[in-house]
């Protein structure tokens, strides 16, 4: 059990923030990793790594399906709200309130951990 209170602490650090219907949740992005996953939190971000690389927007095709593939969202209910350019990003949460994305980020770290 000690496990899974590490990765509720780790949840509970991130910067969520509800806005009317959508939940945005910070990413700190990092392309032309070795292998995709979720990374880590780290400055209230979720880190996410991407084998694809920051050109043209296929690493932020790639972060997107794998945000939706790990925490079982809908690709049609994750956008990019700001970031494009950046590894600083916000996507934005549809149908998802704060307390389900935090479980569903606890469950994919604890996971892949």
């Amino acid at each position: 059990m000690p496990e899974t209170n590490h990765f509720e602490q780790l949840v509970e650090s991130l910067e969520i923030q509800q806005r009317q219907d959508q939940t945005m949740l910070r990413v700190k992005a990092i392309p032309g990793a070795r292998r995709s996953g979720i990374v880590d939190i780290h400055d209230g971000s979720l880190k996410v790594a991407v084998t694809q690389v920051a050109e043209k927007g296929k690493a932020n095709q790639a972060i997107r399906k794998l945000l939706s593939k790990a925490l079982g969202i809908s690709r049609s209910n994750l956008s990019l709200v700001s970031g494009e350019t950046s590894s600083k990003k916000v996507f934005a949460v549809s149908n998802c309130t704060v307390a389900e994305l935090k479980a569903a980020i606890a469950n994919a770290l604890s996971s892949t951990k």
